[in-house]
């Protein structure tokens, strides 16, 4: 069944480590350079670097024409228009970092990496990406970290960069993946837990939703906690802040997207949705509290996760991540229905 039972029938259907100490010992500093030979790059380094100079080469023919192009996504001053930022300017844990410089999606100042730690496979590969990229890369004390860590375990590095870019969310209810898949969005109704919204983040970055609606007011935005929790996830995932939810979720039904609540008080069973085909958009409410009033009134279709044992409810967390897997099963099965 479709959900929703609403008069838009024109919708359309459808680590390893090593024992080295040190890792960013020589490599610390301004210039980025090391003592003695250093490791070769692994071939997840190497790969992400031609990438990175094969999408510069193919941007700079039209570098001139973009304005604020050398600082990245960058604010404007207060007051003047220019891109809007997300947060996010401070990435802390290995793979976060990691990721934030294999995706190369934004301008990284600076990277800050603990003396005398055990060196991994992930590190030298945040080390070798720096130092390649051009970014500096400074050797600090574990105290000195510490004091600039925002999050209560940062692994050791953290990373300043330019802002996460906001999306548009007229685009995003058109987005579709990269397999040419419809839309599908991940909306969070006053979701307040960082370490919850990290997690949401990565299993719905893992499950290719192409995008997410985050609301402004009463909520948890982009933290250094929930880039920690994310993994990396908020560097692919086209995000947007909205004024009003339901506002929003009005606006993406206009649109053409089913939107599907995510609550244990739903009307149907989320495993009886068919939404393979279909533009759609779930939407997770708070810890506790479920989905608000208003936002309920603008869901299609309101469905709950069968429990079989004593407890009444789920971790948002977990029951976002099983919402988003059973989306992607569906699609997954429909694609290989046909013909």
């Amino acid at each position: 069944m479709s959900p929703g039972a609403g008069g838009r029938s024109g919708r359309p259907g459808g680590q390893g480590g090593g024992a080295r100490k040190g890792p960013a010992k020589g490599a610390a500093g301004r210039g980025g350079t090391s003592k003695g030979a250093k490791k070769p790059m692994s071939p997840a380094a190497k790969k992400a670097v031609e990438a990175k100079k094969s999408r510069h080469a193919a941007a700079s023919v039209r570098k001139a024409d973009r304005p604020g192009a050398r600082g990245g996504a960058r604010q404007g001053p207060r007051g003047q228009g220019g891109p809007r930022g997300l947060g996010g300017d401070q990435v802390e844990g290995r793979q976060a970092v990691r990721e934030l410089l294999l995706a190369g999606r934004r301008r990284v100042r600076e990277i800050l990496v603990a003396a005398d730690q055990d060196d991994t496979d992930v590190l030298q590969d945040i080390v070798d990406l720096a130092l390649d990229l051009k970014v500096p890369v400074r050797e600090v004390t574990r105290t000195r970290l510490f004091a600039e860590a925002r999050t209560e375990s940062p692994q050791g590095v953290i990373a300043r960069a330019a802002e996460l870019p906001e999306a548009d969310l007229d685009q995003l209810g058109r987005r579709r993946s990269a397999s040419g898949a419809p839309p599908f969005l991940l909306a969070v109704d006053g979701v307040t837990d960082p370490g919850n919204l990290g997690a949401l983040l990565r299993s719905a970055e893992c499950a290719g939703v192409t995008g997410v609606v985050l609301p402004r007011h009463r909520a948890v935005h982009v933290t250094p906690t929930v880039t920690k929790a994310a993994a990396g996830a908020v560097e692919y995932l086209p995000m947007t802040l909205v004024g009003g939810l339901p506002t929003a979720l009005r606006q993406l039904k206009e649109a053409g997207v089913w939107v599907v609540g995510l609550d244990a008080g739903g009307d149907t069973d989320l495993f009886d949705l068919e939404v393979a085909d279909q533009p759609v958009c779930l939407v997770l409410g708070a810890e506790g509290k479920g989905l608000s009033r208003l936002v309920r009134e603008r869901c299609d279709a309101v469905a709950g996760i069968p429990l079989l044992g004593q407890l009444a409810s789920l971790n948002v967390a977990a029951a976002g991540a099983l919402a988003c897997f059973e989306v992607t099963r569906r699609r997954l099965a429909a694609r290989r229905e046909t013909p």
